[in-house]
């Protein structure tokens, strides 16, 4: 029998830090080449997907006053991603939000940051999110390598993007006996092999690991209140994941949502929307397993309900 060997690095991107694991089937080299170059590739979607430059592509498409802009093939696979999420989510996840989320403040890689206990307690009363009559992704539309929307339409690429990175990233590294990605707290992992990984959930609150799940070929994402908080210039408290109806922080009880899936992308999607959905309906939103936090620190596991994702241990 062959040794599989494993190649990995630990890198800086999209404002926090991505990971790539392969495992070579007697062939180091040809997983080390494998890394290096999803390396490379994150790194140039990260310049191609950025809001904080004006020279990103994204950037550029929301500046672009026409109504219908070409763009590259992977912008169009986000978009389409992103339109998907909309629809799947019943509105709840809205990548069309930019120019409310640059509105209160987020307009760098941090924000003002805050703790999470200290800017719950100043919150408002705690109340789901609901999806706006006038959703932004409604609006939106691409096809044939053109994105259509009303001038005015910001995207934000955020946790959608990532999930999509890992997922583009595992059509590729698929062909290896075992992979593992994460982009900024999205991952994927799968392979040949279908060798099962520990993929660990972190505490919102600073405390030691919630759960550790043991995955083979799934998706799993984690969206939450707390890396992402901040004051305005009023001194109310902030976060990245808004409320559609409404433009602004939605504090629903629920602070952290970790959702497994097929694809890292669907992933990203159900841990929003659990957030979003506040603590009646997170578990809905979780169908093939993953973990729902609440703002009093009650921790909810959630298993699956079907026999795709994975099983947790």
């Amino acid at each position: 029998m062959r040794a599989r060997l494993e190649a990995g690095d630990a890198f800086s991107c999209f404002g926090s830090t991505c990971s790539v694991f392969v495992i070579g089937d007697g062939d180091c080299g040809r997983a080390t080449h494998a890394v290096g170059w999803a390396r490379r590739t994150l790194h140039a979607w990260h310049d191609r997907f950025t809001r904080f430059s004006p020279d990103s592509e994204l950037s550029r498409l929301n500046a672009d006053p026409r109504r219908a802009v070409p763009v590259s093939p992977m912008m169009a696979r986000f978009v389409s991603a992103a339109i998907d999420a909309a629809e799947a989510s019943d509105g709840l996840v809205d990548a069309g939000l930019l120019t409310e989320i640059e509105a209160g403040g987020y307009v760098d890689h941090l924000g003002r940051g805050v703790d999470l206990g200290a800017a719950l307690r100043v919150a408002p009363a705690r109340s789901p999110a609901a999806a706006s009559p006038a959703a932004a992704m409604s609006r939106v539309q691409v096809a044939d390598g053109v994105v259509r929307r009303p001038p005015g339409v910001m995207l934000d690429s955020g946790g959608l993007a990532k999930g999509l990175f890992a997922d583009v990233l595992a059509e590729r590294l698929g062909t290896h006996p075992s992979f593992a990605v994460e982009c900024a707290g999205d991952v994927r992992v799968g392979g040949t092999a279908r060798l099962p990984r520990p993929v660990r959930v972190e505490d919102p609150f600073g405390g030691p690991p919630l759960h550790e799940f043991h995955l083979g070929d799934a998706g799993i994402a984690t969206s939450g209140i707390g890396r992402r908080s901040w004051l305005d210039d009023s001194g109310a408290p902030w976060h990245h994941l808004l409320d559609p109806s409404t433009g602004r922080p939605a504090y629903t009880g629920v602070v952290q949502a970790t959702a497994i899936a097929p694809t890292a992308v669907e992933a990203e999607m159900r841990a929003k929307a659990a957030v979003l959905a506040g603590p009646r309906k997170a578990t809905g939103w979780i169908a093939h397993g993953g973990v729902v936090v609440l703002d009093d620190g009650r921790v909810h596991i959630v298993h699956a309900r079907d026999d795709r994702g994975g099983t947790d241990e």
